[in-house]
């Protein structure tokens, strides 16, 4: 069975669960507290960092490498569409959510309110808190552009650019930062998407100290 090295609320190991689960991949989750520099955590992943994912007699770090490894050795369901055009679309935003978007919005909030009291870093930056959420409604706007154009984020079919952002989305969602009243096509994107049963385990996450708001775990929201 393959084995996840995660921490519950970071976007970036809900990509590869997602991904797993999408693919119905069995895997054992280990929570890791990455921050302690455990040396055999380090072994694993010297840049110190999650996911770390033990599968097919290999160790691999990053998420988006694993997630298209992922891909081309299980490629069903597909996660990537076949044109170069419409891959390089999916990328675009994959890289659009786990770079920009983290920056601006999910370091902002997820980060400042959990992550610190966490790893016991001090108490939240007011200013980044307001930072994260007024960088959050441009990015529901844009997102609420290409869902007028497009029946998914990246194109006509759900694909791993859904799963980068939902990723993120579903971190915010659990500590009440998504204003899902600003776009109705956002919150059915989100709705449809967080339905699916490769969802389930994420949705069922709980942070010791962090209770989840009432809304977050129901599919009908």
């Amino acid at each position: 069975m393959a084995k996840l090295f995660h921490v519950p609320l970071s976007p970036f190991c809900r990509k590869v669960r997602l991904c797993l689960a999408e693919k119905k991949i069995e895997c054992e989750l280990v929570e890791e507290r990455y921050w302690e520099q455990d040396p055999d955590f380090l072994r694993r992943n010297p840049a110190g960092k999650v996911p770390v994912l033990r599968i097919d007699g290999k160790t691999m770090s990053e998420s988006t490498p694993i997630c298209e490894y992922l891909e081309e050795k299980y490629p069903e369901p597909a996660l990537l569409p076949r044109s170069a055009d419409a891959r390089y679309e999916v990328r675009r935003l994959v890289a659009w959510f786990d770079d920009k978007f983290h920056h601006e919005v999910t370091s902002k909030l997820v980060y400042e309110r959990i992550n610190k009291k966490v790893m016991g870093q001090g108490y939240p930056d007011s200013s980044n808190i307001k930072q994260g959420a007024k960088a959050i409604k441009y990015h529901l706007d844009y997102m609420a552009w290409l869902l007028d154009h497009r029946r998914w984020l990246a194109g006509d079919t759900m694909t791993l650019a859904d799963f980068a952002a939902a990723a993120h989305f579903s971190a915010l969602d659990y500590i009440s930062d998504v204003d899902w009243h600003r776009s109705e096509v956002v919150k059915d994107w989100y709705a449809k998407i967080k339905s699916r049963p490769a969802f389930r385990n994420i949705l069922a996450d709980q942070v010791s100290g962090f209770p989840p708001p009432a809304h977050y775990a129901d599919l009908d929201f």
